[in-house]
């Protein structure tokens, strides 16, 4: 059980050499606010001593805190780093009086740790007693991670070494979302055409290269940003653009967002479904219009429906619907409501994140310690949203964290039997080459051999993009084509 923020209260806490800093602090921000902690390395502690916590509150006789490796290698740095995790929560958790759901977990795919143990032979309780002693996950969390396992297994095997999903990014929106940090929003006349013209130049690079190199595309997802953004002629002329310069022959799925509902029309959907693209995704975020209005959307409840039926009535097939717990000024019935009315639509998937306020974003600026003190909404949200989708039919199939997200928790993509998107499985599942194109994406190539990623990541800022195009592609030509 989560319990109300603590009085401030100074932390000092010290690690050894070996252990990244950033990794400690991603732990220690989820009980304390930035400005009560400090983390620093002390050349002076050694491999027994590991780690120390000073509470500089004189009301708090607790002492330094050193861990012991009872049955562990010490010289390992993994293990090394998960013994003074597990030391240093054990410490903040007896004092807050606090425990966290994903206990030490710091990642933004744990679903990969079930996976690996469940392919190294381990038992499903095998792997609920790792997934306590060694990480500290609550039961409820280590019980999804297992039912995603199960319900993702189909789509995790990949076709051939040279199987890729491609992404690309269109990073324009109508308004910016105050839990965004988007460096682009609403674009200026000409730059959509002059962004598009780059990202033409990438597509028929990209495409070429996969053909003379055999790769071959297995999804295809145009993300933003809100790729609705682009008027009628342009969203024609980029899918036109990407069926011309890529095999999409044997492409197993192709998704584009139209997030907001506001860039939704009967046009628009008909240019998609007439490319022979079945899948989108319109995303709500919230149901209720005081929220909506506080978080910079400009469109009403009833502008969502009307651009579902829209879609609907231009053919598409599988819709996925986003909405976000723990908005400002929302209780769970709140989110409770947005669900009932967004199930009653009946779209085939819905996820449901968890808010994560970007550094840059005006919600964080605005309010630092947001995510610390929603924690208790939140755990209420979450679990009456997971029991809800269930009854609705919808199954948990994929799952992911983000940094700075509002009480520790998770984002859960649900969907119909059968109607699981196999891009976002593939992205989560880290066994495939993705290959991104547009400002800000990120291209990892998998090396099975190795079970290893090398990533290379194109420039965020479109402006950015555009004067250095060239440069990523010659990124692309050494991670992949070389």
């Amino acid at each position: 059980m989560l319990h109300r923020f603590h009085r401030k209260i100074m932390y000092k806490i010290k690690i050894i050499n070996r252990i990244p800093v950033n990794e400690i602090e991603e732990l220690v921000k989820m009980f304390i606010p930035k400005e009560d902690y400090t983390v620093t390395v002390d050349e002076a502690l050694a491999i027994s001593q590991s780690f120390s916590v000073v509470f500089e509150d004189k009301r708090l006789s607790e002492p330094v805190n050193h861990f012991q490796f009872p049955g562990r290698d010490p010289g390992d740095k993994k293990e090394l780093k998960n013994a003074v995790k597990r030391g240093i929560y054990t410490a903040l958790s007896r004092h807050l009086n606090r425990t966290l759901p994903w206990g030490t977990l710091t990642g933004v795919k744990p679903g990969k740790i079930v996976r690996e143990l469940k392919e190294k032979g381990k038992t499903e309780d095998e792997i609920r007693t790792h997934m306590k002693d060694y990480y500290y996950l609550s039961e409820e969390k280590t019980e999804l991670l297992l039912e995603i396992l199960h319900n993702q297994y189909p789509y995790t095997q990949v076709e051939g070494e040279r199987s890729a999903g491609i992404y690309l990014g269109i990073p324009f929106c109508p308004t910016r979302c105050v839990y965004c940090s988007f460096t682009s929003n609403t674009p200026k006349k000409d730059d959509i055409e002059r962004y598009l013209k780059a990202l033409y130049r990438e597509i028929e690079y990209v495409g070429s290269q996969m053909q003379k190199t055999g790769w071959k595309a297995d999804s295809f997802y145009i993300g933003g940003g809100t790729p609705t953004t682009l008027n009628e002629d342009q969203l024609e002329d980029l899918l036109s653009k990407i069926f011309r310069e890529f095999d999409l022959s044997g492409c197993r799925e192709f998704t584009v967002e139209a997030g907001r509902p506001d860039t939704i029309t009967f046009e628009k959907m008909q240019v998609i479904k007439e490319n022979g693209i079945d899948r989108i995704s319109i995303n709500p975020q919230s149901m209720k219009q005081k929220t909506l209005d506080l978080i910079g959307r400009s469109h009403t409840p009833e502008q969502i429906r009307e651009a579902y039926a829209t879609a609907r009535k231009a053919g598409i097939g599988t819709i996925n619907m986003d909405l976000i717990a723990g908005l400002p000024e929302e209780e769970p019935e709140d989110l409770m409501d947005t669900l009932e009315k967004v199930i009653a639509l009946g779209p085939e998937n819905i996820t449901i994140h968890t808010l994560a306020l970007k550094r840059a974003s005006r919600l964080k600026m605005e309010d630092d310690r947001y995510h610390l003190r929603h924690a208790e909404v939140l755990e209420d949200m979450v679990e009456m949203s997971q029991r809800r989708m269930k009854e609705a039919g919808y199954r948990p199939y994929y799952l992911y964290r983000q940094k700075y997200m509002a009480g520790n928790f998770e984002n859960v993509g649900y969907s119909l039997p059968g109607k699981e998107c196999l891009y976002n499985i593939r992205t989560m599942d880290e066994q495939q080459t993705m290959i991104a194109l547009g400002a800000g994406g990120i291209s990892k190539r998998y090396f099975s051999a190795q079970t290893r990623i090398e990533r290379s990541a194109n420039v965020s800022n479109f402006e950015i993009y555009i004067d250095r195009i060239e440069e990523m592609l010659d990124r692309k030509l050494q991670l992949l084509f070389a």
